[in-house]
């Protein structure tokens, strides 16, 4: 098997402490996955679940369902009749390995770092020579490769693989298996998408489910290389423009292909490419200094919080395309809300508020995460909501405890759907939970602020020559934190934060 850092020095240790899933350009960051340690309280007890209950219970069931078999299938050059799971079942898997990467890189358990290995080593052979690498399409016997970008998920399904080794860059350093097949897939994509590739000529050359967007500018920013920030950024440019062949019943809106990204005014169509698609824009224009559209995704998101957002934070109030309605659409009995929604939307929220530092941003993200994520798995963290409408009529009551759900839209917890994107979905975000809990504002000769919440408003936070809590960025040094008003704030470094 190949090595997995299955042991760290002290450098390592504190790679990892700092280490979080967005780093943009700018004077705010988030927390590190180790600079705030949770002793109990409402989000350690949670987290504490995901760690021992949830991220085995994700891979039990693709492994049972044939998922992870996959990629052994492929390895082995058994393709070819029917094939287990969704076209995007991949990406199931890649939502684990970030989970489990966020999870090693935050504790260093040595049976995590194990785990994430042996599933790595399964997903690394089967990438094809040229970087490719996708389970469903492109082998003996399946549909050649982006033949169905309007539907196939491959480069959706590329992009959480992306975010995956993001995870490993951060918490342990380039060199790492994980990496290496990141690397390859993402050079791939820039062969094939580039300026001079697949969608160059006018035609198709976007993914019917943006991801890859959000992917590619992260990885960029982690590895340091440009190409894959230009490549995120001609995936922005290219939607919008009507490429993508429709699917039955369905607008070009149900994937953002019909308005482009720097002129739309409001999110439409299906909730969670919408905000996938937003959270990409934003960090593309981070990075390129792209005042224009950034203003644009903050448009967006004004009006799409004002008017077509429930009161819980839950986004997509449709049933029938996963999707936002119009404004003021927003039945209580039908809500959708699903919970990968609220994920997507912590995530465009985030890189919003480490964009201007505006407060709004924290509101709704503190929103959501109470509201939709932390409420999406059973208290032993083996059952998780899809749905999460705001009434329900009559109770669900059609859930076995050893099957698949077919009816995601129930707004009932199941232990696993026929499509499982949302389990996967909390399990990476409560893994890395404290890269969200607070940010820093680092201005040079000032010391940092952390930015955080304390009872009914957001404080800032200073160190003080006094010491009671410990900084593992800086082992030596610790520190006592106080508020600019001078009121006692909790240890950023202990705290319940419940």
């Amino acid at each position: 098997m190949t090595e997995h850092h299955s042991t760290r020095t002290v450098a390592s240790r504190l790679r990892a402490a700092r280490a979080r899933p967005v780093v943009p350009r700018g004077p705010r960051r988030g927390l590190g996955v180790g600079e705030l340690r949770l002793d109990g309280g409402f989000w350690g007890a949670l987290q504490e679940t995901n760690a021992g209950a949830t991220l085995q219970h994700c891979l039990d069931w693709m492994e049972q369902l044939g998922w992870l078999g996959n990629f052994d299938r492929v390895a082995e050059g058994a393709t070819g009749g029917e094939r287990p799971g969704w076209q995007f079942s991949d990406s199931e898997v890649y939502k684990l390995l970030e989970a489990l990467a966020w999870e090693y890189g935050r504790t260093g358990d040595p049976a995590t770092g194990a785990l994430l290995g042996k599933v790595v080593d399964r997903v690394a052979a089967a990438q094809d020579e040229d970087g490719y690498l996708n389970t469903c399409f492109g082998h003996a016997g399946q549909a050649g490769r982006y033949t169905d970008l309007s539907a196939g998920h491959e480069l959706y399904v590329t992009g959480h693989l992306l975010q995956a080794a993001v995870a490993r860059v951060r918490t342990v350093g380039e060199d790492d298996a994980l990496v290496d097949v990141a690397r390859r897939a993402a050079d791939h994509v820039c062969r094939e998408f580039g300026a001079d590739g697949r969608g160059a000529d006018g035609q198709a050359g976007i993914c019917g489910h943006p991801e890859i967007e959000v992917g590619l500018a992260e990885l960029g920013r982690a590895l340091d290389e440009p190409r894959y920030t230009e490549q995120a950024r001609l995936f922005v440019e290219r939607r919008g423009r009507g490429t993508l062949a429709p699917i039955a019943l369905l607008s070009p809106a149900y994937f953002q292909d019909d308005v482009p990204v720097r002129d739309a005014d409001v999110w439409r169509g299906h909730a969670v490419r919408a905000l996938y698609l937003a959270a990409g824009a934003v960090d593309v224009a981070v990075d390129t200094q792209d005042d224009d559209l950034r203003a644009a995704v903050e448009r967006q998101w004004t009006r799409s919080v004002e008017r077509r957002t429930y009161l819980t934070g839950g986004m997509g109030s449709r049933h029938q395309d996963e999707g936002f309605g119009d404004d003021w659409e927003l039945p209580p009995d039908r809500a959708y809300c699903e919970t990968c929604a609220g994920v997507a939307s912590v995530m465009v929220s985030w890189r919003l508020l480490l964009a201007t530092g505006e407060v709004r941003y924290a509101d709704l993200i503190e929103r959501t995460l109470y509201n939709v994520v932390a409420t999406s798995p059973r208290a032993d963290g083996r059952a998780f909501f899809y749905a999460n409408p705001l009434q329900q009529r009559e109770p669900g009551a059609d859930v076995r405890p050893d099957a698949v759900n077919p009816r995601a839209e129930g707004g009932v917890r199941a232990p696993w759907f026929d499509v499982s994107c949302c389990p996967t979905n909390v399990a990476r975000t409560l893994a890395s939970w404290q890269a969200y809990a607070a940010f820093v504002e680092e201005v040079p000769g000032v010391l940092p602020a952390v930015v955080r919440r304390t009872a009914s408003r957001w404080t800032a936070v200073r160190p003080t020559a006094e010491s009671s809590c410990r900084w593992p960025s800086t082992p030596r040094a610790t520190c006592s934190c106080r508020s600019t008003t001078a009121t006692p704030g909790s240890p950023v470094a202990s705290s319940p934060c419940g």
